[in-house]
């Protein structure tokens, strides 16, 4: 959910929009543990302190006096492959450490000291001021915790962690959303996007702000805007929500819905047959601020949907609900 970079095809399991937390650290004298993994960018506010010294914007532990080391415990999102990591030290300039490692480990109880804690990059130097982008190792097994460790001390702006969720194993017929970025839903190709990330659509929770949605610029030629979206668990949908929370002089007058099962397509490609997929919510009328129930249904699974909003404007966002076989 930031620029692209040679993880951007993947989620951020550590987001704490996503709801991941940091739940156990050695020490966050300087800068709590829970900045770690805002979604929000790093700032760096000039003459803002706090009791125990200059505010940051990021986890940081005091100057170590003793050998050893700092870390901190995050539990992911949700459970998944992990591809990559983005090590941010902006701001940290006199204050980062220069060397880390991270762990994880599986399983919903919070692991100690004496669990199995699996390698997933071995240490790597640092630098301060900058992002620093490293593989993870190899592992099929779905990752649950994170446990990132500091050489000897200092501060970290933002851990990302990238990769795959595991799509959850319901019973048959249970309902489910299909469209969740945590059951591995993503956004794949959208008419245009001036304001703002379109894949917040598929979060959690209602949106904070007017911000946190998908808004395209006011439309000035013939024709309507639209996004595509690859659900993370195919499915039968059984009905949707369109929510346009806090889009008040700004939302769109109607929206429709197509869906259909596609292989594994290009963009391009994928773009110029959702044109002529089926439509399962015909066009219909939206008003601001407010969650649209609509029930619609299709007889066979189905792996993508198109949003179609008329003329232009805002969406907070989409749900899919359905069944899977």
């Amino acid at each position: 959910m930031h620029e692209r970079h040679p993880y951007s095809a993947y989620l951020n399991l550590a987001s704490a929009k996503l709801g991941a937390q940091t739940v156990a650290c050695s020490d966050d004298f300087f800068a709590d543990m829970s900045r770690l993994i805002q979604d929000a960018e790093p700032v760096f506010l000039v003459g803002k302190y706090d009791h125990n010294g200059k505010w940051m914007d990021g986890w940081e532990s005091r100057r170590r006096r003793s050998a050893g080391f700092d870390w901190c415990v995050i539990r992911l999102a949700v459970p998944g492959v992990i591809v990559g990591f983005d090590l941010d030290t902006r701001h940290f300039t006199g204050n980062y450490p220069p060397g880390a490692c991270i762990e994880g480990a599986t399983g919903e109880v919070q692991p100690s000291d004496e669990s199995t804690w699996i390698s997933l990059l071995d240490e790597v130097g640092l630098e301060g001021n900058r992002q620093h982008f490293f593989d993870a190792q190899p592992t099929e097994q779905g990752i649950r915790w994170i446990r990132l460790k500091i050489y000897p001390d200092g501060g970290v702006a933002r851990l990302r962690v990238y990769g795959t969720p595991v799509a959850p194993t319901v019973a048959s017929g249970t309902e489910l959303e299909l469209s969740s970025l945590l059951h591995g839903s993503r956004v794949v190709a959208y008419s245009d996007a001036h304001y703002g990330n379109p894949e917040v659509i598929l979060t959690p929770g209602r949106g904070e702000t007017m911000g946190d949605g998908w808004e395209t610029a006011r439309r000035r030629v013939p024709g309507n805007e639209w996004i595509i979206v690859q659900l993370g668990v195919p499915g039968c949908i059984t009905r949707i929500e369109v929510d346009t929370a806090h889009f008040k002089g700004n939302f769109p007058a109607a929206c429709s819905l197509q869906a259909a099962q596609m292989p594994a397509l290009g963009r391009d490609a994928l773009v110029t047959q959702a044109m002529f997929w089926p439509e399962v919510l015909p066009q219909t009328a939206l008003t601001a601020d407010a969650i649209h129930p609509f029930a619609c249904a299709t007889q066979t699974e189905v792996t993508h949907v198109k949003l179609n909003t008329y003329p232009d404007g805002g969406i907070s966002r989409l749900r899919i609900f359905g069944v899977s076989a």
